[in-house]
């Protein structure tokens, strides 16, 4: 099996979250002399999550991020670290966990390798499913839990009187209702996956607009 060629070129990868089902994936492009910790970035923004915790990526037997205050201490400076250094073989993949207390596993799969052409973009989103999962959540057992519990156990008529009260009292609604309105929320759109907004966001970190930060806590 081959491997992907140290010179300059572009990565396709796939990511999808362990231990959930339906499949949260996404497939994106970058280019091979980014950084891990743009690739740290990149997962974030993809993904949707909003970089509030701990990261960490195991690859080739190691570990590499971005170091934060009481995290993991990395033997790698991330933003000197470029995938193209790791030489990565056609379909290899490797491990970048989110919030260590969650533990979300992402698996990151390299699809395919393309040349560089000059005037094409090579920080973009191909595609997609479901929404991110709510962080804090309780990790893939929490997730898959409230899941159940929106879906098979949340009656339409309690949809319904819920979407109403905020309607007619959107002031005035209890903390805990407010709550359930964003849960509920959260499940109606679940299986929806924002690629356009997500591509929005990967053109404000190619250009380093600072939108691109404000993004992550949307």
């Amino acid at each position: 099996m081959s491997r992907a060629s140290s010179a300059e070129a572009a990565y396709q990868f796939r990511v999808w979250l362990r231990a959930i089902s339906p499949t949260i994936w996404r497939r994106f492009v970058v280019r091979s002399d980014s950084t891990i910790a743009d690739l740290h970035y990149i997962l974030q923004l993809v993904m949707g999550w909003t970089d509030t915790h701990l990261h960490s990526f195991f690859i080739h037997g190691k570990d590499y991020g971005i170091y934060h205050s009481g995290g993991m201490i990395f033997a790698d400076d991330p933003t000197t670290v470029y995938l193209r250094d790791f030489e990565f073989r056609l379909h290899e993949r490797f491990l970048y966990t989110y919030d260590f207390g969650d533990n979300w596993e992402h698996e990151v799969r390299l699809e395919k390798v393309l040349p560089v052409e000059p005037k094409q973009k090579y920080l973009s989103c191909l595609g997609g499913a479901r929404a991110c999962p709510p962080e804090d959540c309780g990790g893939s057992v929490g997730f898959l839990a409230l899941q159940d519990h929106f879906r098979l156990g949340y009656t339409m008529h309690r949809t319904v009187e819920l979407l109403q009260e905020f309607a007619h009292h959107r002031g005035r609604l209890e903390e805990e209702e407010h709550e359930e309105l964003s849960q509920l929320h959260y499940w109606l759109m679940a299986d929806q996956f924002p690629r356009r907004l997500v591509n929005q966001r990967l053109r404000w970190y190619a250009t380093n607009d600072p939108r691109w930060r404000d993004a992550l806590c949307l």
